[in-house]
């Protein structure tokens, strides 16, 4: 047996971690004497020389390196490791010149200064694994030459040959070192890898092609770049910046290096403005020029118009084929290219890939590339014919793209057209295209003022697309607001608009106590010349407020709502919110429900037909949810749902989602509320909305403490928990609490529930959210009844009383009665059991009622009315099956084999052969709460027996599993309780020290 070559990068490499096992696979075949050659494709800046440098380093010790690149001086240098005595004279690829040699060399020396060719490594404290290569020129070599020289430099010991940009070498070199590496194989101890550019020269070898770093990689890697190597700064990154930076070095690694290496400490801090566009990026850039040149005049041209045709698209659209032909036939190009070039890759080697009627670059920055390595005269030429071209096609959906390309032709600032592009940027042109637009007009834009305005505007469109990022950016761009709105056109804003953005982005992705501040401020500077964004400042100020759990707050951000001009269902909803949280319930519901039935007419709730606005139906599902019309709230919800998916704006995706599914949640449809909100969450993910995820893991929290698994509610509500606490959510950390409460009592555990809830539902300073923290009062009372802890619970049950007099909710008047059952005398519980299943009967809903049941089973079980107890108990376990209740079907089993009922399949490691099979139903329901750690108290508590019954049946199972303590039955067990042969022992005595007698 032998050891494996492990590949340990010096640097770290960051989002890698696959190209260094496939690396690692090689070496440890070139170790064990067989060869093999691999190739890494890669556009420029993505560290396919890290990597070639990484699999050096790992090798060096087991065999000598050979290590082959393209000099400055545009010929082939080569250099062998220092380990690698007797090697025969360097060998490599001879007088490998030209613009492509050149190129590949100029591409890596804007990163020198970070972390050198190690392009996606952070610095490390050492040099890197290979020396520079000392150039020099063979002769021409043949493969067979090659090939041979090769093999002798491996007599001895394993040879890796690290062929660096092959791409850029000349074509005979090339040539001798493909047909060297495809004649490799087992028992040749020579190993070949290859790094080049993604193109046909080595098509037919083993290739692995690296994309772009993920996010998380390209974070991981700005962050340790930050706070090493020249131009460091002990201070924290700006987030506007680090976000700025990661969307401009688009995945890159070396593009990233030189982005951050060309900025000073004070902007990447935030106290100096970014430039814009950022500097730094020319090297890269400057690295495709050699693909470029050596495209044919017409494949060049079509690249430079497919590239301005980018521009008035939003981030990752691509560009139009039809325009792209339209443009390439104007422009002269013979209609067989465009057709070759359109319908295949080849004629641009790949370049332009087409997707159905649009075309993208492949990779994504060599648009830019050849934007930048384009003169500037011939860049304009190519907007102008486009917006020509635009222009002629007529209607609006030319209008806004035409003059975006007219913007991107302007030499300079141009007052006019950027006063044509503003007022063009309306709907129903997408939020993305309306700030692109936007941006563009404010850098056209000589006034201050104006400027800062209209880059406003633009962030307030790109808030609505999903991209806070690229509107903190913008933000970031403003100037002082001036000091009156005059001259601004309705699209700017003007005074206010600055905050208003901040104040969304707040709600969305920050604490909820600056974004009610930051909106109450912007509607004040909003109020006198548009009150719709007022409107919208007060309604996202009282959201802020209510997911706080600051009734107060609510009140005030409506109370400065003048709701005259937008209807009587708009009105109602105001006046009804209002009323609930100042205490007036009844006239609040009233309102609410005329809100709902403006018309009076009582059926199907006509704000489901009528209301077009995806806000508007919102609106009205929180009503419906506050009355407690849960079937209403769900109909409404997926009505606002399908409004949002056709009409937008995609930033209400997420609460949209997260109304539905938390609507779908009261009404008990658990499995429809679990595949909403995960939809949500990747929303709000996508659009960047952490206070949403926070809400959506909550939500997701409460249907898997039904659903289970307890580690998937544990998960949700420790992230949910995450995200709400540093923000001051109580709404979504209410929700979490009472998720992970509601898990303890389907696991057995009501005295853990009992400490998690009480803290919720009782008067004090940790009182939950007052929307839904009346909601957990039934847990709680189940809670503290089975966990024995005693106090006084008339005071709870009476405030759910009385909230379930006022509510709508169909499973209220069920929950009371049975929280009036749990805290019955024995000769009351009957009938409280009997009239709680009743009001179920009504309501429906399987979860509530299996509950219901499972408590009446148990109680009549503790009464020795064992016969009576099966009934309800086997009925509670169908149920809890059948909404797929999996802990709390588990709980009802072990009640009903407790029973003296067999419950099929209910019971893991119960079989033959198993270490339970030996025990009784009962006995092993003891055996697993106590490899759990629970005392023989808690046991007692758990499954309503007497502690000395506990001991007396723990004493037997002792006996029959030969364990002589509490410690060897949890081991024994296990996690699973796997099956597993045991050696018999004799037990130790019960009063042994190690007895089965708990504390």
């Amino acid at each position: 047996m032998t050891s494996s070559t492990t590949v340990r990068s010096p640097h770290r490499l960051y989002g890698r971690g696959g190209e260094l096992a496939i690396i690692q696979g090689l070496l440890t075949r070139l170790r064990q004497g067989d060869g093999g050659a691999l190739v890494l494709a890669a556009p420029p800046g993505l560290g396919r020389t890290a990597l070639l440098r990484e699999a050096a380093s790992a090798h060096r010790s087991r065999g000598p390196v050979l290590y082959g690149t393209a000099s400055a001086a545009g010929t082939a240098a080569a250099t062998a490791s220092a380990d690698s005595a007797g090697l025969p004279d360097p060998v490599g690829p001879a007088a490998c010149t030209g613009p492509a040699a050149r190129a590949a060399s100029a591409g890596r020396a804007g990163s020198a200064d970070r972390g050198g060719r190690a392009t996606h490594a952070a610095p490390a404290d050492r040099a890197g694994p290979v020396p520079a290569p000392e150039p020099f020129t063979p002769e021409p070599l043949t493969p067979e030459e090659l090939l041979a020289r090769l093999r002798d430099g491996s007599t001895d010991r394993p040879l890796l040959v690290c062929a660096d940009d092959a791409h850029a070498w000349d074509p005979a070199c090339r040539t001798a070192l493909a047909a060297a590496a495809r004649r490799l194989g087992p028992g040749s101890g020579v190993g070949i890898l290859i790094a080049a550019d993604d193109g046909p020269a080595f098509a037919d070898l083993p290739t692995r092609r690296l994309g772009p770093l993920d996010e998380d990689a390209s974070a991981a890697l700005l962050d340790r770049l930050a706070g090493a190597g020249a131009g460091a700064t002990t201070d924290p990154l700006d987030p506007v910046v680090r976000a700025e930076l990661l969307r401009e070095g688009a995945g890159n690694p070396r593009l990233l290096t030189a982005l951050l290496g060309h900025l000073t400490p004070g902007r990447l801090t935030g106290r100096t403005p970014l430039p814009s566009p950022l500097p730094g990026a020319e090297g890269v850039l400057e690295a495709y020029a050699y693909r470029l040149d050596a495209l044919p005049a017409p494949a060049r041209a079509l690249l430079l118009l497919a590239a301005a045709a980018q521009e008035h698209e939003p981030a990752g659209a691509g560009t139009d084929a039809l325009l792209l032909l339209r443009a390439g036939t104007r422009a002269g190009l013979p209609r067989d290219f465009l057709d070759d070039a359109l319908f295949g890759p080849a004629a641009t080697e790949g370049l332009l890939q087409r997707a159905g009627s649009r075309v993208h670059f492949s990779p994504p920055l060599a648009a830019r590339a050849v934007l930048h390595h384009t003169p500037p005269a011939r860049r304009r030429a190519a907007h102008e014919l486009l917006a020509a071209l635009l222009g002629e096609a007529g209607g609006r959906a030319g209008t806004l793209a035409a003059l975006a390309q007219r913007a991107c032709a302007a030499p300079g600032p141009d007052h006019a057209l950027a006063a044509r592009l503003e007022a063009a940027a309306t709907a129903p042109y997408s939020h993305a295209e309306r700030s692109s637009a936007l941006a563009r007009a404010a850098v056209l834009t000589p006034d201050p003022p104006l400027r800062s305005a209209r880059f406003a505007a633009a962030a307030e469109q790109a808030a609505h697309a999903g991209d806070p990022d690229r509107a903190r950016a913008l933000l970031a761009r403003t100037a002082a607001p001036a000091e009156t709105g005059s001259g601004l056109a309705p699209t700017t804003g003007g005074p206010g608009l600055a905050p208003y953005v901040h104040g969304l982005l707040a709600l969305r992705s920050g604490p909820a106590v600056d974004a009610h501040e930051a909106l109450l401020a912007a509607a004040a500077l909003l109020g006198p010349h548009d009150s719709g964004r007022a409107l919208h400042a007060l309604l996202g100020a009282a959201d802020a407020a209510w997911v706080r759990g600051d009734a107060g707050g609510y009140l005030e951000a409506m109370g400065r709502v003048d709701p005259t001009p937008y209807g009587d269902a708009f009105a109602s909803y105001r006046a009804g919110m209002c009323a609930v949280l100042a205490g007036r319930t009844a006239e609040g519901h009233a309102l609410l429900r005329r809100c709902l039935d403006p018309d009076g007419s009582a059926e199907g709730h006509p704000v489901l037909r009528r209301c077009p606005d995806p806000a508007g139906l919102l609106r009205a599902g929180v009503a419906a949810l506050v009355l407690g019309e849960v079937a209403a709230a769900c109909r409404i919800g997926a009505r606002a749902l399908g409004a949002v998916r056709t009409r937008g704006p995609e930033v209400l995706l997420p609460q949209a989602l997260e109304y539905l599914a938390y609507a779908e949640l009261r009404a008990g449809l658990h499995a429809a509320a679990r595949a909403h909100a995960l939809e949500g969450l990747h929303a709000a993910r996508r659009t960047g909305q952490p206070n949403s995820s926070a809400r959506l893991h909550a939500v997701l929290a409460l249907a898997a403490s039904v659903e289970g698994p307890a580690e998937a509610c544990a998960a949700h509500c420790d992230a949910a928990l995450a995200g709400a606490v540093p923000h001051g959510l109580a709404q979504p950390a209410t929700l979490a609490t009472w998720a992970r409460g509601r898990a303890d009592l389907a696991a057995g555990r009501p005295e853990e529930a009992a400490a998690r809830l009480g803290p919720l539902v009782r008067p004090g300073p940790g009182q939950g959210h007052f929307a839904v923290r009346t909601l957990a009062v039934p847990c709680y009372v189940e809670a503290v009844v089975l966990g024995g802890r005693g106090g006084e619970l008339s005071s709870v049950v009476d405030e759910f009383a009385a909230w379930a007099d006022r509510t709508a909710d169909p499973q209220a008047p069920a929950q009371l009665a049975r929280c009036r059952a749990l805290t019955a005398p024995a000769d009351e519980a009957d009938a409280r059991y009997a009239e709680a299943l009743a009001h179920h009967d009504r309501a429906g809903g399987d979860f509530e009622r299996a509950r219901t049941l499972l408590l009446y089973g148990q109680w009549l079980r503790r009464r020795r009315r064992t016969r009576e107890a099966r009934t309800p108990l086997r009925d509670a376990l169908v149920a809890f099956q059948r909404c797929s209740a999996r802990a709390w079907a588990e709980r009802a089993g072990g009640e009903l084999r407790a029973a003296g009922e067999p419950v099929a399949g209910a019971v893991r490691d119960t079989g033959g052969g198993g270490v339970l099979s030996a025990l009784t139903p009962q006995q092993q329901r003891i055996a697993r709460c106590v490899a759990e750690g629970a005392t023989n108290r808690e046991v007692a508590l758990r499954l309503s027996l007497s502690p000395r019954t506990v001991d007396h049946h723990l004493r037997n199972v002792f006996a029959a599993l030969s364990v002589r303590s509490r410690t060897e039955l949890a081991r024994l067990l296990g996690p699973q309780t796997s099956p597993m042969p045991r050696t018999p022992r004799t037990p130790r005595s019960p009063q042994s020290p190690q007895s089965p007698q708990g504390p």
